[in-house]
């Protein structure tokens, strides 16, 4: 094989999407070629350039071989450089830092998605991501984009999601049975905590504050133990877990408004880019 043969970086595009999705059909449909054309830029990469056998059957799976991981692993690396240098080139301002306040929830919920597309496609840009509440981040004028939770009629910004809160438990448990009703939620700043108790008093439902946490997980880690009830937006819950309503007693809470804003003195394509990337993850 001459050492100065090489890989056309659409062949690696394909190869690697052979590898990720596990067959000729699916990765034809990624990088929009058809099952033959794919078929035949692998057979003249494993015959002609390579000189390795890269894929063997296993029954209908198919499988890389030793060579094919090796292969992989360098596609994957050749294929980000190769995206940096065109965001670098021809994007120059696509670098840099963006700052991100976010409510641990929504960090837990959304944003991995998001930030996976994003640095697909703006590799040179650095995410930070600031969690706290929201009552925290609107009191903070150095991020360059905040997502926040609104209550109906005090919103500002660009509406990301409409949302109503509900109550949950673990499948199987039954605090809600439970008096005084053991509650696990956000600490005092957040309103959704007050709009739970608020809720329980206007319906005379006894309850207590059992468990309280800046952090989500933590608030999940008790109720998915069967140990208190909780109430956060319907997109949080679990498939451990059981939403709650009239049925078992309790009353019906509010909706609220997830909302998006920008520092006005920190605009810039980087900072457009990534709101876009968010607005659209949150409407998965």
């Amino acid at each position: 094989m001459s050492q100065y043969q090489s890989i056309d970086s659409e062949v690696l595009r394909t190869f690697v999407a052979i590898a990720d999705e596990g067959g000729f059909t699916k990765a034809g449909e990624k990088v929009n070629r058809t099952q033959s054309a794919v078929s035949m830029q692998m057979k003249r990469l494993e015959e002609d350039v390579l000189q390795r056998q890269l894929f063997e059957r296993d029954g209908r799976q198919l499988r890389l071989t030793a060579e094919g991981q090796i292969l992989l692993g360098y596609a994957r690396r050749i294929l980000k450089l190769h995206s940096e240098v065109f965001t670098t080139l021809r994007e120059p301002h696509m670098v840099g830092t963006v700052r991100v306040g976010t409510p641990d929830d929504y960090a837990m919920r959304f944003l991995p998605g998001i930030l996976s597309g994003f640095a697909q496609a703006y590799p040179l840009v650095q995410v930070e991501v600031h969690c706290e509440t929201s009552t925290q981040l609107l009191q903070r004028n150095d991020l360059d984009l905040t997502i926040v939770t609104r209550r109906p009629g005090s919103e500002m910004g660009q509406l990301l999601r409409h949302e109503r809160f509900v109550w949950a438990e673990a499948n199987g448990f039954a605090p809600h049975e439970q008096q005084p009703m053991p509650l696990a939620m956000f600490n005092t700043d957040c309103f959704c905590r007050e709009w739970a108790c608020n809720a329980l008093d206007a319906g005379d439902k006894p309850y207590r504050i059992a468990y309280s946490s800046p952090s989500l997980s933590a608030i999940m880690a008790v109720v998915s133990a069967g140990l208190a009830v909780t109430a956060q937006l319907q997109s949080l819950i679990p498939a451990d877990m059981r939403i709650l309503g009239e049925r078992e007693g309790l009353p019906l809470l509010p909706t609220a408004n997830i909302m998006l804003l920008r520092n006005p003195a920190t605009q810039s394509p980087m900072t457009e880019c990534l709101a876009d990337h968010i607005a659209e993850g949150f409407k998965l």
